[in-house]
């Protein structure tokens, strides 16, 4: 349903979230470090999405299956280095290499579209993938 297009950095990633080719919002997340716990963005691949609650988040999402990884989450940040430990963050504008602005605004316009397929019993999922086609 929701796919992630990353564009890769050294001091980040950041991506664009989309729906039937419709731009939602942007992304960041931290930079691609073989998927090391804390220290890098997930592997690419197809996730199932769930709705999940923390005092720290709120109402948020989590991405299941994700491998050798647990607490992928998908929450509200602004700066990936320091708010970030592997999570996506929904960003209005992306401002850098793992930066973006007003992530709140973009987060609860994307939660409204996964709460109403949720809501709707479906099966929300995530495809993540690389913006650009590999050419060999």
């Amino acid at each position: 349903m929701i796919e992630l297009l990353r564009t890769y950095h050294e001091q980040g990633t950041n991506g664009v979230i989309r729906i039937k080719e419709k731009v939602i919002c942007y992304s960041i997340e931290l930079p691609w470090r073989l998927n090391i716990p804390s220290e890098s963005c997930i592997p690419e691949g197809i996730y199932l999405l769930k709705k999940r609650f923390s005092k720290k988040f709120k109402n948020h999402f989590i991405l299941e299956g994700v491998p050798n990884r647990s607490l992928i989450l998908i929450h509200p940040a602004n700066h990936a280095q320091r708010e970030l430990r592997g999570c996506i963050a929904p960003v209005s504008k992306l401002v850098g290499e793992g930066k973006g602005t007003e992530s709140r605004k973009a987060f609860n316009y994307l939660k409204t579209i996964l709460e109403s397929c949720l809501q709707q019993n479906k099966k929300c999922t995530i495809t993540i993938k690389c913006k650009y086609e590999h050419i060999e």
